[in-house]
């Protein structure tokens, strides 16, 4: 199995909600490293260097064009 890269880094766990659930639409493996940990104490987040992405090589092109569809596409009501 190849090993999943890290894509982006979050520093709290209300951050990955909504990119959880694109992914799952999307069919697309993922990991979150550290997320229950910083879930349950945020200022781990310092310590462990908050709450990483992982996937897999041939989707890192995909998730990071939600990634950005996600920071660009904001509209303020």
């Amino acid at each position: 199995m190849t090993e999943f890269i890290t894509v982006a880094t979050f520093n709290f766990a209300h951050e990955i909600i909504v990119l959880k659930t694109i992914l799952d639409h999307e069919e697309i493996p993922y990991l979150f490293q550290n997320e229950n940990l910083i879930g349950i104490n945020p200022l781990a987040t310092i310590a462990y260097g908050g709450i990483n992405i992982k996937v897999h090589p041939n989707d890192i092109e995909k998730v990071k064009e939600i990634l950005d569809n996600l920071n660009t596409n904001l509209e303020i009501v």
